[in-house]
């Protein structure tokens, strides 16, 4: 049952629920969250402030993403008819505490915004005003939003879209007030009618948007990073024109013009009988394989999905959901991949390659997830999941991703063939020479991983401020064609560096070509920093513990996914010299 829960939430992830009204009928509105506006994923019921609330509180059946989003839904006092206006109507009389004030004045002061849903449409307002001015002597007042102000569109029997405004009443003052302290909240409806067509109300509350607008197109970054592309590209071009046809005609020479040449014999070509010796962890490496493998089809997958306009761009739960149902479907992919790769190694041990590969990212995000969700908990804030989502999401992994991950290690096993090298191995492994530092690992690491960064560095900020800011991010096509440019970037560079590898008489580029492109989830954590510290205004241990851990993930992933894309640019590039390459 859960299994099939996933499947129909994953189909149905791009449906609306498009209610008709009849004129007088009534329309729920459910109340949702609270929390800090800089602080996007510190979330609150809202009726954990002293707010009116029902004898029973009844909440709304919720779909995985909007879990995953930190919703809660219950439904609301508030009396709403389909065009029905409403002037003024008391909602109900709160008497605050002392505690209920302090509380009040420290979310208005924190810069607490609401949340409520009429119809699948968010509606945000800010609970309170904060008013700061002067230098000598310096006013600091804090107001309470008493009366909210709803303004409803319809076309036809349908709701289209709805604002809330609260300046219509003066707010009451909660500076120099004692308790107890009654306040009566007021609400006011407006219906007005308007030509938009229902599929055309998302675009509506795009435009018009309690956060900040749509981000637009960014021309500039992408033409800089094409045109980095395109200096690589054509950098590789040379090195397998020029430079190899010079080694070519250098090393393929008849056996009467050698003579002369075996004493000054250097470069790629005397280390043939070494550069396919299987690296060292080859369980590992083959794991990181298959996982590289699954997350590089997991990212094409959820960014065709949103080109198709398959979520909603108001509800990040939605891509969360959807992300980890992929992940659960497509672990097949990395149990073939890994156990592919790991028996054309030689490898044995496959069982344990297959165990290897299911908890390579599973462990890690289970840990971080662990921790942020236990103080989420403590915090008693709406991002944590609630028992039964756990389960719902432990029985996913359990009963979907490692059964597919076992099933693709055994089809991966069956019909793994030889890795059918063109170059002998010999028993006993050259000595390799020195080199100088700017040839040395560390510096293939800070070049590989550079290059790639640079090529989505403009890019990733408008990631992170929709990930972790307020803005919204639609340009789904422009991020597909990026995520391209980073794929064709890190192949280029890999493969020039896999080169410089071996003309340096160094064997060892298996795991070199890994390390080399996937440091490029160490430069996006540098900016991660940078963003946290110089761009954001989030603050509070549950906020930074949030960002850091799943930014720290989102690097592991980049890691295996360009890890992953450099080998196999390498493992290419490595086979092609060597089979046109003379040998006795």
């Amino acid at each position: 049952m859960a299994v099939l829960q996933l499947v129909v939430t994953l189909a149905v992830i791009s449906t609306g629920y498009c209610t008709k009204y009849e004129d007088n009928a009534k329309v729920l509105m459910y109340v949702n969250k609270v929390g800090p506006y800089f602080n996007p994923h510190e979330t609150y019921h809202y009726y954990q402030l002293p707010v009116c609330r029902p004898e029973k509180i009844e909440h709304k059946s919720l779909t995985l993403g909007e879990v995953l989003d930190g919703d809660r839904m219950a439904l609301s006092l508030y009396e709403v008819n389909f065009k029905q206006d409403v002037e003024k109507k008391e909602l109900c009389k709160v008497k605050f505490t002392e505690s209920d004030l302090q509380l009040l004045r420290d979310a208005i002061e924190d810069l607490y915004y609401f949340e409520f849903v009429i119809d699948d449409v968010p509606v945000r307002g800010f609970i309170g005003h904060l008013e700061e001015g002067g230098f000598l002597p310096h006013t600091h007042k804090v107001y309470l939003w008493a009366h909210l102000h709803f303004n409803i569109e319809y076309n036809g029997q349908q709701v289209i879209y709805a604002n809330v405004s609260t300046k219509e009443q003066a707010p009451v003052s909660l500076d120099e007030v004692s308790a107890p302290l009654e306040v009566a909240f007021t609400y006011s409806v407006k219906w007005s009618e308007t030509s938009m067509k229902y599929e055309e109300r998302s675009k509506r509350m795009r435009d018009n948007s309690f956060f900040p607008k749509t981000l637009e197109i960014h021309w500039l970054s992408i033409i800089n990073s094409m045109v980095l592309v395109f200096l690589l590209i054509g950098f590789v071009i040379i090195i397998l024109t020029r430079v190899l046809k010079s080694d070519f005609a250098r090393y393929n020479v008849d056996d009467e013009e050698s003579e002369d040449l075996d004493q000054e014999e250097n470069g790629w070509k005397i280390i043939h009988t070494d550069v396919f010796r299987f690296p060292p962890y080859k369980n590992l490496f083959c794991a990181i394989l298959g996982v590289g493998v699954q997350f590089l089809t997991l990212a094409t997958g959820i960014m065709l999905m949103a080109m198709l306009g398959m979520f909603n761009v108001h509800r990040h739960g939605q891509i969360n959901s959807a992300g980890i149902i992929l992940y659960a479907f497509t672990s097949c992919i990395s149990g073939y991949v890994a156990t592919n790769m790991y028996k054309k190694m030689g490898g044995d041990n496959w069982v344990w390659n297959i165990n290897l590969t299911s908890a390579l990212f599973a462990f890690p995000f289970f840990l971080v997830w662990a921790i942020v969700n236990t103080v989420a908990w403590g915090y008693g804030t709406t991002q944590a999941l609630p028992f039964g989502t756990i389960i719902l999401l432990g029985c996913l992994w359990m009963f979907v991703g490692y059964p597919l991950t076992v099933i693709g290690g055994i089809f991966g096993k069956n019909w793994a063939n030889g890795f059918d090298a063109p170059c002998r191995t010999k028993n006993i492994s050259r000595e390799i020479p020195s080199v100088p530092m700017y040839r040395s690992a560390f510096a293939h690491c800070v070049v590989g991983g550079f290059l790639p960064f640079s090529a989505i560095s403009v890019e990733l900020y408008y990631i992170f401020a929709t990930l972790w800011g307020r803005e919204q991010y639609t340009l789904y096509g422009i991020l597909f064609i990026v995520f391209g440019i980073l794929l064709s970037v890190t192949a280029c560079i890999s493969i020039a560096l896999t080169y410089f590898q071996l003309s340096a008489e160094d064997y060892r580029w298996w795991w070199r070509s890994i390390f080399s492109a996937g440091s490029t989830g160490m430069f996006v954590f540098l900016y991660a920093l940078f963003y946290y510290y110089k761009r954001s205004n989030m603050s509070g241990l549950l906020q930074s513990l949030e960002f850091f851990g799943y930014t720290a993930l989102t690097c592991y992933v980049f890691f295996l996914m360009l890890g992953t894309v450099s080998f196999f640019a390498s493992l290419k590039f490595v086979r092609y010299i060597y089979v046109n390459l003379k040998m006795d």
